[in-house]
């Protein structure tokens, strides 16, 4: 997968290799299947921090904060809160459509999800993202690799990423592991 590649190359993963996930559990659990760059972006990455910014989410994570079910059942719970006073985006008003998250943003409350659409598969789904403390969304008709790809290089069509690039300018990119940031998770 040439983004992937690419983004390997931009920022190298950590040295050791993150733990085996059982993709057919995984998917069960969510309730969907889920894209398969993302898979490849966790088989090479795990959940982690990208540039001190992007959290990515992984399945099983020891870390509730990191983990791609946790944080699915949380987010389901506060956005069907939100939506009985705050009008859905018009990509959500579609029956059975559905956001899943992937990604956040430190610090800030906003979320990246997937915008999964009945009868449309994974391979196909594109990002939205959610200001978080605000009724605000942008979609961007990328995967997730593509779309992480674009906001460590400076190149995503955003207004909200754009402070990245220009407050951080790095001139490096790094990943650490949740294990590290976090501490090592408990048997």
């Amino acid at each position: 997968m040439i983004d992937l590649d690419t983004l390997v190359r931009l920022c190298p993963p950590p040295a050791t290799p993150p733990p085996v996930v059982d993709w057919a559990r995984a998917e069960r659990a969510l309730g969907a299947a889920l894209p398969a760059d993302y898979k490849q972006l966790v088989e090479t990455y795990g959940g982690g921090l990208f540039d001190e910014t992007i959290w990515l989410l992984a399945p099983d994570s020891a870390h509730p904060d990191c983990d791609l079910h946790a944080q699915a059942r949380e987010r389901d719970e506060i956005l069907a809160d939100l939506w009985e006073f705050e009008e859905k985006p018009a990509a959500l008003l579609e029956p059975g459509a559905r956001v899943l998250p992937w990604a956040y943003e430190e610090g800030s409350g906003a979320f990246l999800y997937w915008l999964a659409r009945p009868g449309q598969h994974p391979d196909e789904w594109t990002v939205l993202y959610n200001e978080g403390r605000g009724p605000l969304w942008e979609r961007h008709d990328m995967g997730c690799v593509a779309f992480l790809l674009a906001v460590l290089t400076g190149t995503a069509e955003t207004a909200y990423f754009g402070h990245l690039y220009e407050v951080l300018k790095p001139t490096e990119h790094g990943f650490t592991a949740a294990d590290r940031i976090l501490g090592e998770a408990g048997p």
